[in-house]
């Protein structure tokens, strides 16, 4: 037989809260409202333009394959990540995600009324559409705020490699969705700052896993 008492068992995870995660969201916040500054409603000005037609302007992979990486920014990646974080025992976390990520996609909806821009096909001309086109208000990106969140979320459980990856992963979501048209780069920053702030937030009342690094 063997001894239970010298079989392995799993310590839990021994969860903090750290300053860091208040400098997460307040520094998210003052990220926002430094991308809604230079926003106008009727023009684009020339840095902005630049950028974004350094990445609209070039046909660099097929569409199919933007558009099914760029879906981890839909709003049904909220509860895809949730459960695979519950699947993994990690249950604070798949909370964390489930209700930061609706917060997020519904804070961007209110950040869309307060500071009104339309699509990038509104303001500039020659707009290389890929896909369905968008509609409705430009800033903020929802997709940039729900990725952001997720991997900021998901960060202190991650080892080098995962980390590699989800930092991969919010890059491409912000370029893709240039890329199709359907945002300009400072609706992605903006988006990005929402999810920065919410993830702070949530990392703080609902803690994270030592050491705070």
């Amino acid at each position: 037989m063997t001894d239970a008492a010298s079989s392995p068992t799993r310590r839990p995870t021994r969860m903090m809260r750290c300053w860091r995660d208040a400098g997460l969201a307040a520094g998210g916040g003052l990220l926002l409202v430094l991308a809604a500054l230079p926003v106008d409603r009727d023009q684009v000005f020339g840095p902005e333009t630049f950028v974004f037609r350094l990445v609209n302007d070039h046909t660099v992979l097929p569409f199919v394959v933007v558009w099914a990486l760029m879906q981890l920014g839909n709003m049904l990646a909220i509860p895809v990540a949730a459960v695979a974080a519950a699947l993994t025992r990690h249950f604070r976390l798949a909370v964390g995600m489930l209700i930061g990520g609706l917060v997020t996609y519904y804070l961007a909806k209110v950040v869309k009324g307060i500071v009104p821009r339309g699509r990038p096909a509104e303001l500039l001309s020659d707009v290389h559409i890929r896909g369905a086109e968008p509609h409705g208000r430009g800033f903020v990106s929802g997709h940039a705020g729900v990725v952001t969140l997720l991997a900021v979320l998901a960060w202190p459980y991650l080892g080098r490699r995962g980390r590699i990856a989800v930092a991969s992963v919010v890059a491409f979501v912000l370029l893709s969705r240039i890329y199709v048209g359907a945002h300009l780069p400072l609706d992605m920053l903006g988006g990005a700052a929402v999810g920065l702030a919410v993830a702070g937030v949530g990392r703080l009342l609902l803690g994270r896993p030592a050491p705070c690094s």
